[in-house]
């Protein structure tokens, strides 16, 4: 009888991590900063109908980089998390951390249990009245909170060194986006790539100005009037 073939715990979860690190890759980044009214979240999505960046609650977005079935399931599973629990407490008690914290669990847990990881990486954006936090959630469930700029896909780090050297206090909305879409314009190789218009992003903003939902998503004429 032949030795079953072994394979040591740290070497099983490096193959995972770099398994779900190339799903992720494949897909193109968001990025999302602050600007004086709120946040705004844009990425670049080619398709009419796909979308990367949703809606959780009332002063929370959700934004997706990877697998589309697998974030949306996600997506989804943080939608009922948060009407469950703003129906059966207050809606007051849905927060951005929470909701990060669930999805770090989650994600953690089929990182370390199943025999394969989620090619996801997640952000989940909360505004208040005067300030707003970044969350970013790993595949492996590994979370980072950030304040005024964050960024998922690809080479995140790059990307939110990029967003520090060109954001600024009270910037208006049309600076937050000129300046995250020369951010992902900037990391596909520069000008030689092609820029992006208002046919080829994403937009989305949660403005800390209205009142209940904040969450809008930009249509291609209010981003060309934007983006000029």
């Amino acid at each position: 009888m032949s030795a079953p073939f072994y394979v040591s715990p740290e070497q099983w979860l490096a193959d995972k991590a770099e398994y779900a690190r190339k799903g992720i890759a494949r897909g193109k980044p968001i990025v999302a900063l602050e600007y004086d009214s709120g946040v705004v979240l844009m990425a670049e999505n080619r398709s009419a109908s796909l979308r990367k960046i949703h809606e959780i609650y009332d002063r929370i977005a959700f934004g997706g980089v990877g697998k589309l079935d697998e974030y949306e399931n996600l997506r989804k599973a943080g939608v009922r998390y948060a009407d469950m629990r703003g129906y059966s407490f207050s809606r007051d008690d849905v927060s951005g951390k929470g909701l990060a914290n669930e999805y770090s669990t989650v994600l953690g847990s089929i990182f370390t249990r199943e025999a394969k990881a989620l090619e996801v990486e997640i952000l989940i954006v909360e505004v208040h009245d005067r300030d707003a936090i970044f969350y970013q959630i790993r595949f492996d469930g590994s979370m980072i909170d950030r304040e005024h700029y964050a960024a998922i896909g690809g080479d995140d780090e790059t990307l939110t060194g990029m967003l520090q050297d060109g954001w600024r206090q009270d910037m208006s909305l049309k600076d937050a986006l000129s300046l995250g879409s020369q951010t992902l314009i900037d990391v596909n190789g520069g000008e030689e790539s092609g820029s992006l218009d208002e046919n080829s992003l994403e937009v989305a903003i949660l403005d800390r100005s209205r009142t209940g939902r904040c969450f809008k998503r930009l249509a291609a004429p209010e981003i060309a009037g934007l983006i000029g």
